[in-house]
């Protein structure tokens, strides 16, 4: 690929982050009120599609810097949940709050992300002709188009960022190579620096160890857990023994709604849980 296609892949607009879509801006004035420690609020929603509900009268809390795993089998609606959260889809009923005053349901999908709620989806999305940190540069340019972003100098602030995010997500020794000889574990581990770039208060992360091999899923582990506190993370995963090692609380989902929650022990223990997620 030369120079002039490698720029026009860098400026695609069908990417899912939100520094490179049309029309971003602040999803509103007010600041994020989280004075109830609670920084996520989904109640009572439902979603339908052709008559079949892929979410029912679903509730779910999430604290500030919370780390919280949703597991469920296909079909529970984790993902239709993800859509409702990131202003992909709308409810038909229900309510969906970041913090206390600011209403998901009437924001856009931009609006959302410039709020502070970034996606992770389970297939990389990168920048692959450009190098690591080319890629977290591109990410901190949320309000500026792709001309600028490219040619602009870093101030030091800048730059101490980068370096930051790069040593969080175990790639400072790569950060001159490029995105596509990355190996996959290392591409989910950029594109969740490039959401970290854009300081979002909620991680969604979905499925981050697909196809990993056993020492990228200790490190992304590690990662993860990392991140609580500062962030909240909302991980959706199949892989219990990755569960266990991370999560505290896990929610798990079945035809829409939840159907257990608390520690991991609790929900295997679960009669209802192993009826229908676990086989047993």
């Amino acid at each position: 690929m030369n120079s002039m296609d490698s720029l026009k892949e860098t400026m695609r607009r069908d990417r899912v982050f939100n520094f490179l879509a049309p029309g971003t801006h602040a999803a509103s004035s007010k600041e994020l009120d989280i004075s109830h420690d609670t920084i996520l609020y989904v109640e009572g929603i439902t979603v339908s599609f052709d008559g079949f509900k892929a979410l029912n009268d679903l509730n779910l809390h999430i604290s500030n810097g919370e780390l919280r795993c949703i597991i469920g089998p296909n079909g529970a609606g984790k993902t239709t949940m993800m859509d409702v959260i990131t202003g992909k889809t709308r409810p038909d009923e229900g309510m969906a709050f970041f913090g206390q005053t600011m209403d998901l349901t009437k924001l856009t999908e931009y609006e959302i992300a410039s709020a502070g709620i970034g996606r992770k989806f389970q297939k990389p999305t990168v920048f692959p002709e450009h190098s690591v940190f080319e890629n977290l540069e591109l990410a901190m340019h949320t309000n500026k188009n792709v001309w600028p972003s490219l040619f602009a100098r870093l101030s030091s602030e800048q730059h101490d960022q980068i370096m930051q995010v790069l040593d969080v997500i175990m790639l400072h020794s790569e950060s001159k190579i490029l995105a596509k000889n990355l190996s996959h574990g290392q591409k989910q581990w950029l594109e969740i620096g490039m959401l970290l770039m854009q300081k979002p208060k909620v991680l969604l992360v979905d499925e981050p160890i697909a196809g990993m091999t056993h020492q990228e899923t200790e490190r992304t582990a590690e990662l993860l857990t990392s991140l609580a506190g500062e962030h909240s993370v909302i991980v959706v995963e199949h892989d219990m023994e990755f569960v266990r090692s991370i999560a505290k609380t896990v929610t798990v989902l079945h035809e829409g709604h939840v159907l257990a929650e608390g520690s991991m022990d609790e929900v295997q223990n679960d009669s209802r849980v192993i009826e229908v997620y676990l086989g047993e």
